[in-house]
């Protein structure tokens, strides 16, 4: 996916769940196999994918050379559903919190974010994830952010004491 043009179109898919390491391998599989194929209305299109964390699946679509339709994109999105079903995962819960935790990457429902940053689990400088990025660019500078740059710390209360100046 480093050879794709900055403005590619990105769709990432957060499990709830760890992927393990063999379940990785075969969805790796699965994902080539699905990008080799993709096309939209017969042409085949410029495609590639990846499991990134043992938690995120990445799909990347290049548009310079052909579109993805809406046809194409419902391809995926059954591509992906499939995938849920056969590892038992959720992967189109948007309202889901990622972040790192060292080198693991913690989940949560997004609703417990305040509760999060009150107990110390996250605080300003933890990095999160922003899965709703549409582009290689985006995707490469706004995924993995400190929780203070992204839209989610707008929602967090914050103590006089904890507030950023």
């Amino acid at each position: 996916m480093q050879h794709f043009d900055e403005s590619s179109r990105v769709w990432i898919y957060l499990s709830n769940r760890i992927f393990t390491d063999v379940e990785v391998s075969d969805i790796s599989i699965a994902i080539r196999h699905f990008c080799k194929e993709w096309s939209a209305h017969g042409t085949k299109l410029k495609a590639a994918g990846e499991v990134r964390y043992n938690r995120f699946i990445v799909l990347m679509v290049d548009e310079s050379e052909a579109g993805a339709s809406g046809c194409s994109i419902d391809k995926s999105v059954h591509f992906i559903h499939a995938l849920e079903k056969e590892y038992a995962v959720r992967l189109f819960d948007r309202l889901m919190l990622a972040w790192k935790d060292g080198a693991e990457v913690q989940v949560a429902p997004m609703q417990n974010m305040q509760q999060l940053f009150d107990n110390g689990t996250i605080h300003a400088g933890t990095i999160v994830f922003y899965n709703s990025v549409s582009s290689k660019k985006e995707l490469d500078e706004k995924w993995e952010v400190p929780l203070s740059q992204s839209w989610m710390f707008a929602r967090i209360s914050l103590p006089k004491e904890k507030s950023m100046s």
